[in-house]
């Protein structure tokens, strides 16, 4: 997966092969946890829906190259290095919990670090929340995902990992789609999905709303983009028939008061 970065220059070699990944880039502070909803109006196979994303993780839904789908939820080792073999022990990304239904493993080749799945047949049109925890515990950092399991209407506690990052916080927080598929074919199809209901809290414990966002994307230089505010969610779009008719590349956008708007006061773990 992706690294999300502000490109300034083109990459032509990504033309024409997979649509060009689009961020929201929210505008928080250093948080203890982070939640936000997501809702997929189109997607295609080689897609990920990234809802929860920050300096050191991803957190979110995805559709595999076979059309399976799952939530993919993880962390990277510090510094940079591709060979997750490579990484000494003491350096690597440590799992501490694991729900039963959860897979973890390693992974590489876009930075390093550790990865876990949970198969979920998540469907078009729902509305899905997630949630990461993040803890201090010396140089390290404690990052756990959480997924309120519709079905149920209970937190799922999927993992928690701990990387060697100095004690980070959540920082940076964002969202992506991304068309990692990439075969050409999968540059004529659409991906959009709206994000909402985005809160962070801070260390202190206070609860906040996420209300403003920056629409970003990656070096691919196609045009078939978009990014707004739409019924009071924010939403992203790449691929297909898209046309960047809402806001340009670089802009922020807001979202409207509602009054009806309530913080996540509870939740597991914390107070």
């Amino acid at each position: 997966m992706m690294q999300f970065c502000q490109v300034s220059q083109a990459d032509e070699k990504l033309k024409g092969i997979a649509c060009r990944s689009v961020h929201l880039a929210y505008s928080t502070k250093e948080s203890s946890a982070f939640c936000l909803d997501v809702t997929v109006d189109s997607s295609a196979h080689g897609t990920y829906f990234m809802v929860c994303g920050w300096d050191s993780g991803y957190f979110g839904l995805q559709e595999l190259a076979n059309g399976k789908k799952l939530i993919l939820f993880s962390v990277w080792d510090p510094h940079d290095q591709d060979d997750p073999n490579s990484v000494p022990e003491e350096k690597r990304v440590r799992t501490l919990h694991k729900d039963d239904q959860v897979r973890v493993g390693r992974f590489g080749g876009e930075g390093t670090g550790g990865q876990s799945f949970f198969n979920y047949d998540w469907k078009i049109g729902e509305t899905y929340r997630f949630m990461v925890k993040a803890k201090k515990d010396g140089d390290r950092s404690e990052y756990s995902g959480y997924f309120l399991v519709p079905e149920t209407k209970t937190w799922k506690h999927l993992v928690t990992f701990s990387t060697p990052n100095g004690g980070k916080l959540l920082r940076g927080q964002y969202s992506f789609v991304e068309d990692f598929l990439r075969n050409r074919v999968s540059t004529t199809q659409t991906r959009r999905a709206h994000y909402s209901n985005g809160w962070f809290q801070t260390p202190a414990g206070d609860w906040q709303p996420i209300l403003t966002a920056r629409f970003t994307a990656d070096a691919n230089p196609v045009v078939n983009i978009d990014a707004g505010v739409n019924e009071g969610r924010f939403f992203l779009a790449t691929g297909g028939e898209i046309s960047n008719s809402t806001i340009k590349l670089g802009k922020s956008m807001t979202l409207p008061d509602d009054p009806l708007r309530v913080a996540p006061t509870t939740f597991p773990g914390l107070k």
